[in-house]
This record gives C-alpha cells, structure tokens and sequence, in this order.
C-alpha cells in the first residue's frame, strides 16, 4: 500500500531494496493489469517521490537508484499522465542531473535515458526538458559514430525521438544545426552497418528526423541540407531486403513529406466549363473559403442537431415512461401522417396519368385479335429479348408505336425514326439486310438534317472519330476496296455517314439491347456545355460483357513506395524529365503539334474527361482530370481515348489530381479498357486492365491563389501501367464502365419497341428540363389490364408503388448497368417479372442526374 510506503531517509535502505526487488518481480511475471492497478492505487507518485528523496543523498545510493529507474520507466510507458506527475514532482530537474553525473557511466546513464524518454512523451513535459538542456545532453551521448556501447547509444536516440516530438524542441534542434548533424550520423551508421545489425539504431535517426520535419522550418532546412538526395540514395541498398522494410517505410514518409510543394500544371484548378445559372449573367465561380465554411458549418450544425436530439430524446423517454401501462390497444397502433398538406400533392397528378387511362386500346385490341391470326400468334409468343428486325418495323401490321404510350416534349425527329434493330438471338437469325440498312441510315440522316433545320441550336453532325491517315490497317479493315473515300475531311473527321455505314456493312455484331442507329439518333439531340460533336466509339459500337470474370488483382509488394521514389527521382534528376504538354482541352487544338513517339489523347465526347497529358517520360504520362461543371473539386470521373501506342511496351500514366484519401485501387480494383481492334475482330468487351496500380498522396496542393479558399487540400495519385494488346490501336480507358445519357436514352427506345405491349404498360415522361436543356425521362411500368371490367381497373389503379432512381452521382456509372438489366428484367416475359407488374406500379428515373453524366 503505496500510502504507507516507508520512503524516508530513516528507513532502513534494505528494506527499500528489498521492497523495489518485490515490486519489480510481481510486474515482470503479470501481465499490464498490474500495472495498471499500481498506478491507480498511486504507485507512479510514489515512485517519483522515492527517486527524488533518494537522489538527493550525498553520496547516491545507485543499489537504490537502479532498481527504481527501472520501474519507473516500466510503468510510466503504461501511464499516460507520467509526464504531468513527473512535473508535479519537480523530479525533472533530478532525472537530467542524474543524466549528467552519470555521462562516463554507462550502466547508470541508461538507465536515466530510459526515464528521460518515458517523461518526453508528454509534449509539455518534453518542452520544459528541452528548454532545460536534454537535447543538448543527449546529443553529446550520440555522436560521434562509435559502436561502443550500443544499448546507451541506442537508449539515447529513442529518448532524442521523443524530445522532438515537440515542435518548439524541433525549432530549437534546427537552431541549432541538430539536423545535419543527425543527417551525418544517419549516413555514418548507413555506410558502416554492412550486415545490417544495426536496424534499430538506424530508424531511430529517421525517427528523429522525422519528427524535425514536421515543421516548416525543419522541411527548408531539411532540403538546404541534401536531406531528399542523402536519404533517396541510403533508401536504394534497402529496397531488396524485407528485413530493411522499417527503414524503407519511414525513409518514404520523410521524403514524400519533404518534397516541396507545388500547384497543379493548370492555370486554375477551377472546372474548364462555367455554366449560367438561373437567375445569374454569367458563371460566378465558387465562393472564397466555401469549403472551409461548410466544413465549419457542418460541424457547427452536427453539434446543434446533437444537442436538439438530446432533448427530443429526453421528452420521449418522459412520455414513453408509461407506455407499458396502457391498455387501449388502439391507442398503440401508429397513425400514418402526411409530410405535406394534402392539397400540395395534387401537383404530381401529371406524373400518375395511369391513375386516368381509359384503356380503349383494349377493346380495340380484342376485335383485331378476331381478325387477325399473325399478331395473335407472334406478340404473345415473342421471347424476352426479342429484337424486330428492318422488314418487321416496316410492316403495316406491325403497331408497337401506335400502341406505345410515349409523352416525350416535343422531339422532331424521334416520330420519323426508322431505324433497324440488331436482334439477340442466334447468329444465323440477326444479320442484317444490308440494303435496307443503307437505305434506313439515309433517312435517318435526312430526319436528322431536317431537326437541324428546325432547331439551330442542334445544328451540328455528331462524328465517328477516325484513326489517324498513317494507320494503314484501318483501312485494310474498314475499306479494302474503297480507300479513296476515307480521307478525313478538313476538319480532321470523317463524314459520319459513311463511317456508320461502311461499319456496320462490315461488322455485323450482335450487341444485346443496343443500336448504333438509335444512339447516333439520340447523341444529336443531346445538349452539353462543350458542344461534343465526336462519338466515342464504344459508345456508338456498344459491346458485350466480358468473356469471363477476373479476381481482384493481387497487389505487388512495394509498389506504393516504388511509385513514391520514383516520383522523387524528378526531383533529384530533372534532366531525364521531359515535361511536354501532349494534350490539353483548353487550349484551342487541344494536343501539341510536332510530338513524335508520344500518345494522342482525346476526351471531347459525352461522359468523357481528360482535361490535360503530360509526357513525364518516354512511356509515361501525367494526367489531370477536369473538376465538376462551376465547381474547383470532385475529380474522380475519368474517360479518355488514346491512340499511336507501341506494341509490348509498357506506358505508365498518373491521374495527379484524385481528392479522395483513399481507393479501391489499392485493394485490387482495375481500371476498364477498350481496344477498337479487338472491337472489330469480334470482341467488343470492356476488359479489367492495369498492373502496378496504386494510390497515394502526392506533393501538389492548392494554393490560396488558383483554388478560392480550398488552401493547404491535399490531391493524391492513381497511377498504374498498361500494355496495350496492339500497336496503333485506339484504346478508351476509364473508371468504370461507361453508360452515357445518349445510351441511357437509346436504350430505352430498344425497351419500348421490344416490350409486348399487351402486357406491359409503359408510359415515358418526362420528369423535367434539366439546367442544360435535357429531358429528364420518368418511366412508368406496370402490368395492363386484363380487361376494361370494374374489378380489373380497380386492381390496376389500387396496386401500390415503387420508386427506383439510379445516376444521383454521375460518377456512379456501375448503379446505370444495374438500372440498365432492371429495367430489361421488368419489361421481359419472365414469369416473375409479370407478377411484378401486376403487383406493382414501378416508378423509375434511370439517370437523375443527366447533365452531370453528359459533361463527364
């Protein structure tokens, strides 16, 4: 009992030793229980009320003293207010003088550092001990570089480590030119631990440097001093050792830390696209310090909803008190109530026009039947994933548009649409008449020109990007026999019909619930603030799901770090850095002429973005994402085509401007890729692609000049490396699977046509006009009516709803794919998909956010 403990001069000091020797037996043999036991029956301030009574004894008793150092390091690294009780004790003063009257005597010495290092955990307690000298005391211990007395040498550093840790401590080290001198020691102890049985003492000079570079001051010193060229070029011998990991890993964090800081290759980190929102003249960019004041007043609301929880939980336990004591049962059941007077609902009647259809088509419907044995056999007999084909459309008898029920705004040219469908069954049963392909693409293009005439502000021809002229296999595959019409126009593009035709005459595949007719005809008619006038070409070609599943790519070992020396290696050899700007989407020709061997890169093209390439060096790239329309941040969307590539090389590509403090890509998510060639050999797949792939923290920031109150924010990097599968190929890379607005749409236009309308009840709507001009479609999906008798209607209009949306982020391209097979499933004739329909009336909104998806 540590109130009792008979710490006085007049005790008899073996009574004390042997006390000490119990007290050191009983820790070693427990576990950390008690220890913490002892000190909260007080046992740390007696302890430091023995060592200060017995340390000021003439001469001291070091059979004492020992034995209580020890114990006293031992349970102050357990107690987490040591430091405050050894000040409370006065006892700093005692355990540094005890430090330097033992300097020449090591095995007393250690035993003092040991102490010194458990007090110096405290950051105030490591202040004062600063201030009084410690620092200088144990720098004297730890240089020169000796290898004598390595325990001491080592007990020093740890202590020193701990010192530091106090950024005063750290200014004063600095001061006092402790850095180069640790930086010396560090190379000393380096060049010498050849068998590397030195580990410890190694990382404890990192450590301690480390800690001095967590100020500003120590960073600038740190630079003058060749700290990034001295540790860059220790940190090599380590990388091929696991043992060396300690060192490596630390060495990393100081370098990464020490790299100077830099701002984005842009003129502004600012969105290259500015959008007039109602009400405004013009684009106002984002308001100074928005991000810190929403921070700020995110906190501040979360503390006044806590707050205002906490009462409203205090008057609900008051009148919950009693509730087991009620006997009306009625009185329990809860009552549903309106969020909203019942008068303000009236406004979504326009989006409920079931709740009014007459259904006369049903009557109608019965009599043709009677005369009319093809549709009666084919309509109730076509198969789920039925595609109709040119003649079938064209068909008199054929009657999905008038029996449609379409409430689109006003759209010249989708009611003079006639446009072939490709079908998903087998291969033999889904070629195409090519005659009445060409003759369909014609008047398509016809239709499109008369919209053009009618509405100037659609007055542009979406065009198919072509291979540059000097990719002799484009034109052995695209036109072996009519080279001389390939030619691009001026503008640098082909004319799109004839690339749509000589395509599709070529390469007849079978993409499930797509038309590249349809998606061409509905790219025109979309609105974007870059005015996209080129198809990327997945997009318009589609493609099929990938032949086989693939894991979660193993992650190489070391690879974030390599990634990081690497980066420093610019730092330290700027010579081999190139710094060539290959592409950039605000200036006006987008990629700089006269770049020979480098990748082209293109982004103009719905749902794409690259905003800016650079060539670091020969095979690798530098790549910024452009931020969200009016905004300086969300960068994480990204979609870009690259061509001219070398066969077996691999080309390494960093995404430098990432927000987010951490990725999947580091746990084995791949980026997607799309190669044209593999396109036109019959594989149209988006494949998992990329090895190295890792994801850290980088050396730009935003400066107060360029990001408008978003200073000090931190951007990470998503690098990986890809070996294209051939040379000259156009490739499409990207976070995800795309799904565009244009496919989004066109595809609901295949739904349409391939649902069997005596089933399925499908009514589109459109829900509004976005900012930029766009429908917003709004789907209604249920079962029709068996018939127009009293008790059919009521169930039809009585069934309850269900609300599905998808797209809210734009980025979230993988929630359109899931909306994409929901909806196939619900208008199939799968057996569970029509009891959904007449169970239920689903409500969809497959892309909430259009303008968001269409501007990448």
């Amino acid at each position: 009992k540590f109130g009792v403990f008979p710490f006085q001069n007049s005790c008899d000091k073996d009574v004390i030793r042997n006390i000490l020797s119990v007290l050191t037996d009983l820790l070693s043999l427990g576990t950390g229980r008690r220890i913490h036991y002892m000190i909260s029956k007080g046992g740390s301030e007696a302890l430091l009320q023995a060592l200060t009574t017995t340390a000021r004894t003439e001469p001291p008793d070091h059979s004492t003293l020992l034995p209580l150092l020890r114990l006293l390091a031992r349970v102050g690294q357990r107690d987490r207010k040591f430091g405050l009780k050894v000040q409370k004790a006065e006892a700093t003063d005692i355990i540094l003088g005890l430090a330097r009257r033992n300097l020449g005597h090591h095995l007393h010495l250690i035993h003092c550092l040991w102490v010194l290092r458990v007090c110096a955990s405290n950051v105030t307690t490591g202040t004062t001990l600063g201030v009084n000298g410690a620092m200088e005391l144990v720098f004297k211990v730890i240089t020169p570089y000796s290898k004598r007395h390595i325990r001491t040498v080592r007990a020093a550093i740890e202590a020193l480590a701990a010192l530091l840790k106090s950024k005063s401590n750290s200014r004063r080290a600095v001061k006092r030119g402790f850095l180069g001198g640790l930086l010396r020691l560090y190379q000393d102890w380096h060049h010498n631990d050849v068998s590397n049985n030195y580990i410890y003492i190694r990382r404890g000079l990192l450590l301690c440097l480390k800690h001095i570079t967590n100020i500003q001051l120590g960073r600038e010193t740190f630079l003058c001093s060749r700290g990034m060229e001295i540790l860059f070029t220790s940190v090599q011998d380590c990388l091929s050792c696991k043992n060396l990991d300690p060192i490596t890993n630390t060495v990393t964090q100081i370098l990464r830390k020490c790299y100077p800081k830099e701002s984005l290759p842009v003129v502004t980190v600012r969105s290259s696209y500015f959008f007039p929102l109602p009400g405004n003249v013009k684009a106002e960019p984002p308001c100074e310090g928005s991000e810190g004041k929403w921070l700020k007043g995110d906190y501040e609301s979360d503390g006044e909803e806590e707050a205002e929880k906490d009462l409203d939980d205090e008057d609900v336990e008051s009148k919950e008190e009693d509730y087991d004591l009620e006997t009306d049962v009625n009185k329990l059941r809860s009552r549903p109530v309106l969020d909203r007077p019942e008068e303000e609902l009236g406004q979504y009647e326009a989006m409920c026009l079931e709740l009014s259809y007459n259904f006369q088509e049903l009557e109608s419907e019965s009599e043709e039947e009677k005369s009319s044995e093809d549709r009666a056999e084919s309509l109730p007999s076509t198969p789920s994933h039925f595609f109709p084909n040119a003649t079938s459309v064209k068909h008199p008898n054929y009657r999905w548009r008038n029996q449609s029920v379409t409430e689109m705004g006003p759209d010249p040219g989708e009611k003079d649409l006639k446009v072939p469908l490709q079908s998903w069954t087998k291969k033999e049963e889904c070629r195409w008449d090519v005659a009445d392909e060409k003759r369909d693409a014609v008047e398509a293009a016809q239709d499109a020109d008369c919209c053009e005439e009618e509405d100037p502000a659609r007055s542009h021809t979406h065009t198919l990007r072509p291979l540059p002229k000097e990719a002799a296999w484009y034109k052995k595959i695209f036109y072996p026999e009519c080279e001389a019409s390939i030619n691009p126009s001026p503008g640098g593009r082909l004319e799109s019909s004839d690339t749509v035709t000589n395509l599709l005459e070529k390469h007849q595949g079978a993409i499930p619930f797509h038309s590249p007719h349809f998606y061409i005809a509905r790219a025109k008619r979309v609105k974007s603030i870059p005015d996209y006038k080129d198809l990327a070409f997945p997009d318009f070609w589609g493609h099929q799901p990938p032949p086989y599943s693939k894991p979660m790519v193993e992650r190489k070992y070391g690879i974030q770090r390599d990634k990081v020396l690497d980066d420093v290696r610019r730092l330290i050899q700027p010579g081999n850095v190139i710094g060539r700007t290959v592409f950039d989407s605000d200036e006006a020709s987008h990629s700089s002429p006269g770049a020979p061997g480098c990748l082209t890169f293109f982004s103009k093209f719905e749902s794409g973005n690259l905003r800016k390439a650079i060539q670091v060096r020969e095979f690798e790239y530098d790549l910024i994402m452009n931020a969200d329309v009016n905004s300086n941040q969300h960068n994480q969307w990204f979609y870009f085509e690259v061509r001219d590539m070398k066969l077996a090389v691999p080309y390494r590509f960093n995404i430098i401007n990432c927000e987010k403090f951490n990725s999947q890509f580091n746990y084995g998510m791949q980026l997607v890729m799309y190669s044209v060639k593999e396109a036109l050999q019959g594989r149209p797949c988006w494949l998992r692609a990329g090895h190295d792939i890792c994801y850290y923290k980088n050396h730009y920031r935003c400066s107060a000049a360029s990001e408008e109150g978003t200073r000090g924010r931190c951007y990470y990097t998503l690098t990986f490396s890809i070996t294209f599968p051939h040379k000259d190929d156009v490739c499409y890379l990207a976070y995800h699977y795309p799904y565009t607005y244009s496919t989004m749409m066109s595809h609901l236009d295949v739904l349409e046509q391939n649902r069997n309308p005596k089933k399925v009840y499908w009514r589109q709507q459109t829900l509004c006009q976005t900012l930029g001009g766009n429908p917003c479609p709004l789907l209604t999906i249920t079962a029709m009516p068996d018939s127009k008798k009293r008790g059919d209607l009521e169930q039809f209009y009585n069934r309850p709803y269900v609300f599905l949306m998808a797209r809210v982020h734009p980025g979230e391209s993988n929630a359109s794919w899931v909306m994409k097979g929901t909806l196939e499933f619900l208008v199939s004739g799968d057996p569970i998909a029509d009891l959904l329909r007449k169970c239920f009336i689903f409500k969809i909104v497959p892309m909430l956010n259009p303008d968001g998806v269409i501007n990448g």
